[in-house]
């Protein structure tokens, strides 16, 4: 039972750990900002405004041991949400369990042994979902086989990678989509293991009991239920004929879960109490595919970074199943059941010729080169959205049910969630660089950073395991900055595709509704101004949870806009300089990770100093109401949050946005 945590500092997410711990939590599960995730040091000038944001900043193992400091990581089931930086992650963990047993007078090598946690490590789901990778996907491949061939015989009780297909889920995976390209990714780590030679064959089941999975459990009950037997199901077959494993207990599909958080709704978020509990029991009552572990997402988790006492609300959920209930104590209840059988044999069959079709592609790691992956999840979302606005899929208190009596819980916004303190990424680049000069001021110190930062190039240059030069480099006080920066030397980094040239958007609508009438808003605004009406869509900082802007840039373009969307991780200089080259009429940004604050403000100040002061700017993302007033009074035109849905609405907006910054008449707004 785990809640993921992790914010500010190093201390701060300690002192939430041991509270955490002792209301009854039986693991961790750390969340790292988005420099740490991505591979940079707080005093980045890509890390502006991400600190300690979206968790925790872990820059070298000073951060790392003070993280844990008095939780014995010996006796700890440690889940790590990483992934580019898992090797390096996972580095600094290691050393910290060294130091805590030196400390206690132990062997450190016995605690290593005994070490027990997971690191994410799925760097396909980065490149179709969240966004949080770095290097290209064949060294990010090499990465992971390293890890996985260094932990089975170094530290046999840690999962190296746990495949993860929530985020697939949260991009617009459709069910079938979720199980297929999760067993892809499988397979793509399997087989690279198998032919990096660094595991006997007779040793491979040893690497798949030690894979483990990390998925999405949504509000459709039966189904997600169903895909879980489905998953369990195909794991079981693929393990079997594809890698020979005979062992069933190694066969055995290990997951965990957190449940669906694209639907929870800033509107109305107490009904996301129930979705939760709804989604919990998918992935529990069917003991023949009962998840392992599960961490809830809290109530407010649309409004901004939930509180302590939000997250032992959701800890309390499943205590309260677990504890008060009789629904651990039973068989599999739906054994034999006619209706679920069919269900998961349907999703079997559609994930096998979706795997098929990702094979004959060349793998995983094709399909995201190609761009094939990114463009079928763009085009699932799209339908998703579609149906909601139509009414088709009901999500209450949002498209139906929407008249509410005042909510105690949201009564005082600016007290219903987390805020990090503004000091926290000042605090962390000071400490960052006093770090390293304290380090270079000693020249022994000195020369052993410098050392194991070339040997982890010089090997990252061969084929030798780098999970060697990565424990000398965290020993050796190298930051993560450096030991990204290292790689990224050797290995470059990567622009993945952004599905959205390619994918299928709303397309076709009828005369008259609502898509058809803001096709004549754009073109008549068109008209007036004699060009094609140009909309920039951009994602300033760290954030690459991309789905929202990637929906927006869909559907502008089915509107009739020229859409520029150059992808993620661009700077505010990078997005001012797009915007005056390709002379658009409107910049929309989209940040989640709560850095608004910081970067809005800069792309408005780098417009005006470009001279470029009238093209309107419009925010969306996970933005409180007195942020909101700030970013207007700032100079923002609109600002659009999780409530505000209705894409053709939205479409709308801009135009009269454009024609208003370019002193036209306002037109007739779109339809509701």
């Amino acid at each position: 039972m785990r809640t993921y945590a992790g914010h500010s500092s190093a201390a701060a997410s300690n002192a939430l750990y041991r509270r955490n711990l002792s209301k009854g939590q039986t693991g961790l599960s750390v969340a790292f900002d988005l420099p740490t995730q991505t591979g940079y040091d707080p005093d980045h000038v890509l890390a502006r405004g991400e600190v300690g944001k979206v968790g925790v900043p872990i820059s070298h193992i000073g951060d790392m041991a003070a993280l844990f400091d008095a939780i014995p990581l010996r006796e700890m089931n440690t889940s790590m949400t990483i992934n580019a930086t898992a090797m390096w992650m996972l580095a600094l963990y290691q050393v910290a369990a060294e130091r805590q047993a030196e400390a206690a007078g132990e062997d450190p090598a016995a605690w290593v042994h005994d070490l027990a946690g997971t690191t994410q490590n799925d760097i396909i789901k980065e490149y179709l979902s969240r966004g949080t990778y770095v290097f290209p996907p064949a060294p990010s491949l090499r990465l992971i086989t390293d890890m996985v061939t260094y932990t089975v015989r170094e530290i046999p009780k840690w999962n190296p990678i746990n495949i993860c297909s929530y985020h697939l889920q949260e991009a617009g995976a459709t069910p079938v989509q979720e199980i297929a390209y999760a067993m892809s990714t499988a397979v793509a780590v399997l087989d690279a293991v198998r032919d990096s030679g660094q595991v006997p064959p007779e040793e491979l089941a040893s690497v798949v009991a030690r894979i483990s999975f990390f998925v999405n459990a949504g509000v459709r009950f039966v189904e997600e239920m169903c895909k879980m037997r489905a998953f369990v199901q195909l794991w079981d077959e693929l393990t079997r004929e594809r890698y020979g494993v005979t062992d069933a207990k190694a066969r055995r599909f290990r997951y965990g879960v957190q449940v669906n958080s694209l639907g929870l709704t800033e509107a109305q978020p107490e009904n996301n109490v129930q979705r939760i509990v709804l989604e919990m029991l998918a992935v529990t009552l069917s003991k023949d595919a009962r998840a392992r572990a599960i961490q809830l997402p809290a109530w407010n988790e649309a409004l901004g970074l939930p509180r302590p006492w939000d997250q032992q609300w959701s800890l309390r959920m499943q205590q309260v199943l677990a504890y008060e209930s009789d629904l651990l104590e039973h068989e599999d209840l739906f054994e034999g059941s006619v209706v679920v059988e069919a269900k998961v044999a349907e999703l079997v069959a559609g994930a096998k010729a979706e795997m098929a079709r990702v094979e004959q592609m060349g793998g995983a790691v094709a399909a995201v080169e190609s761009g094939y992956m990114k463009s079928a999840l763009v085009a699932s979302h799209a339908e998703r959205r579609r149906r909601i606005e139509t009414g088709e899929a009901v999500i209450v208190g949002l498209n139906r049910f929407e008249t509410t009596e005042p909510n105690p819980l949201t009564a005082d916004l600016d007290t219903a969630i987390q805020t990090v303190d503004a000091d926290v990424e000042r605090h962390a680049s000071e400490a960052v660089r006093a770090w390293r000069e304290t380090r270079d001021a000693d020249p022994e110190r000195r020369a052993r950073a410098a050392a194991a930062m070339e040997r982890l190039r010089a090997d990252a240059a061969t084929d030798v395991n780098l999970m060697a030069a990565s424990l000398e480099c965290a020993r050796a006080e190298v930051t993560t900055g450096e030991w990204a920066a290292a790689l990224r030397e050797q290995f470059g980094e990567y622009r993945a595709p952004t599905g959205v040239t390619g994918s299928v958007g709303v397309g076709s609508s009828e005369p008259g509704d609502a898509l058809s009438h803001v096709r004549e808003l754009v073109a008549r605004t068109g008209e007036e101004l004699g060009e094609k009406l140009r909309i920039l869509v951009g994602k300033p900082g760290l954030d690459g949870h991309s789905n929202g802007a990637e929906q927006v840039a869909v559907r502008a373009r089915d509107a009739g806009f020229e859409v520029v969307y150059q992808g993620i991780r661009l700077t505010p200089e990078q997005i001012v300089a797009a915007a005056v080259a390709e002379d658009v009429h409107l910049v929309g940004l989209s940040i989640l990770s709560g850095s608004h604050m910081e970067l809005v403000p800069e792309v408005l100040r780098g417009l005006r100093e470009a001279g470029a002061g009238d093209v309107p700017v419009i925010v969306g993302g996970i933005i409180p109401e007195s942020d909101a007033g700030a970013l207007r009074a700032a100079g923002v035109a609109m600002v659009f949050t999780p409530k505000d849905f209705g894409l053709n609405d939205i479409m709308a907006e801009m135009v009269g946005v454009i024609r208003t910054a370019r002193g036209l008449a306002p037109l007739e707004s779109a339809p509701a």
